[in-house]
């Protein structure tokens, strides 16, 4: 259901003497995080920072993400439009390529035509800092109109580029790379959380919001984290801090003997495997989903000094939080360690919301939401206009209440390929060979282990027809 003309606030006026205050919004996004945190499975007490946040808020359990890679994933997130509408909005250069030819404004940018001060720190758009050039670091803004400020401190690591996949004190991916010995797939380093990108984001993170809170002028706070994105880097305290969880082993760590989404992992094989393969050695798997622990716990600790901050300042009643993982990530399921495919672990990622005087604080929603929904929810809150041209529907009944309903459907594509998640099931096809379908039953196969197309045809005969309802036509 497309949404027009203006939103009602529904439950969150903030008043003051001077009447109605509109909503701040501090939105945090985490690259490559998958719902590894305490909040969505209680054995996983890595994340006190964000599971604090979802007792106060609305955390979606089933959440799911249009594209299962960083650059189309936010594009789906700025513009609240499943990938189709253009050639190019289902690869990392989507929000690039397409920011000119939307019908309607990028998120921030509609904050900020309606008298918001918009501030983005870290990875919100594909690019840390919004531009694409040399090193990331010049050339056209990623993101046009929508930021007063698009900020990436890149510390020791000088560029968004080298910052993006830095190593610790200053070393970058690029520089590794030319010794494979110097170029792991994990890494941990004594010092303080500014050995790694992500503590000179939070720090410039919390700069900026100290700034914003203080001026008298509503304001539209995003800061991006990058880990636990590869390479699994984290200061040793972290790794120290999570020794004693037992990272869940994957019930499918095969790969499925018929045509999927599968693939053989190539961002991951990039690195160098210090540990050993896990592709063969299961000790080598449990110490890279370790670091990946280890990783999810370091971000943690950033987005603590943030929400500190903002639990301290003269915002801190009058803001909307918004804490949003751009994909999953398969740490051994299916035999893939990555993104890139179609598989739930790729697409199902955290979401959790939070609103002043929110309603039944810590309860779960369980509706399906996906990150189209993003948009027209954060409009709905603050009371501005919203474009026809929308796809995603408002979570504000969810956000009211956590046993509302949604349509119960969350679309999604890549690379030729589209999936339909309902309730019970997950359906993925070819578009380009009609023979090629994936339906697995989730009532009885989470894990994703057994093609039921054959024998649910009725299912699979339905569940296409609204997929093609719902996404454009490539």
């Amino acid at each position: 259901m497309k949404i027009g003309g203006w939103v009602g606030l529904g439950l969150l006026l903030v008043t003051s003497g001077h009447g109605a205050e509109r909503p701040n919004v501090l939105f945090i996004a985490v690259d490559d995080l998958r719902p590894w945190l305490g909040c969505y499975d209680p054995k996983l007490a890595v994340s006190p920072n964000i599971d604090r946040l979802a007792k106060e808020g609305r955390r979606f359990s089933r959440h799911y993400v249009q594209v299962p890679t960083c650059g189309a994933s936010r594009c789906a997130l700025m513009f609240g439009r499943y990938p189709g509408h253009f050639p190019a909005d289902a690869g990392n250069d989507a929000i690039l390529k397409t920011a000119a030819k939307q019908p309607l404004p990028a998120l921030p940018a509609l904050f900020r035509q309606n008298g918001y001060r918009t501030v983005s720190v870290g990875k919100i758009t594909h690019y840390p800092g919004g531009r694409g050039g040399k090193g990331w670091a010049g050339g056209p803004e990623e993101l046009p109109g929508a930021w007063d400020e698009a900020l990436m401190p890149s510390g020791p690591w000088k560029t968004p580029e080298g910052a993006m996949h830095g190593y610790a004190n200053g070393l970058t991916r690029q520089q590794a790379g030319k010794d494979p010995l110097k170029k792991p797939v994990s890494q941990s380093a004594a010092g303080d959380d500014r050995v790694f990108p992500d503590g000179w984001i939070a720090d410039e993170a919390v700069k900026q919001l100290n700034a914003l809170a203080g001026s008298g002028r509503p304001f539209f706070l995003a800061a991006g984290f990058i880990k636990p994105h590869l390479p699994f880097a984290a200061p040793a305290s972290y790794f120290e801090a999570t020794s004693a969880i037992t990272a869940p082993v994957p019930v499918t760590a095969v790969k499925p003997d018929f045509p999927t989404t599968w693939h053989a992992s190539g961002e991951f094989r990039q690195y160098r495997a210090n540990e050993g393969d896990p592709f063969r050695e299961a000790s080598a798997a449990e110490a890279y989903r370790r670091a990946y622990l280890a990783c999810v716990r370091y971000s943690d600790a950033q987005i603590g000094k943030l929400l500190a901050a903002l639990d301290a300042s003269p915002a801190a009643k009058n803001t909307i939080v918004v804490l949003w993982g751009d994909h999953g990530f398969l740490l051994g399921e299916h035999a893939i360690w990555g993104k890139h495919c179609l598989f739930e672990e790729a697409l199902h990622s955290p979401l959790i919301i939070r609103v002043p005087g929110q309603r039944k604080p810590g309860e779960a929603a369980d509706a399906i939401a996906e990150t189209v929904d993003i948009y027209p929810t954060l409009a709905s809150l603050a009371g501005l206009p919203l474009s026809k041209e929308v796809d995603g529907r408002s979570l504000l009944p969810q956000v009211e209440d956590p046993s509302a309903a949604s349509d119960g459907m969350a679309a999604g594509v890549w690379q030729g390929h589209a999936t339909l998640r309902t309730d019970a099931h997950r359906l993925i096809v070819s578009r380009k060979e009609a023979a090629k379908v994936e339906l697995y039953d989730h009532r009885k196969d989470p894990a994703e282990s057994v093609n039921a197309a054959g024998e649910q045809r009725d299912t699979v005969r339905v569940m296409r027809g609204k997929l093609e309802e719902i996404l454009p036509k490539p």
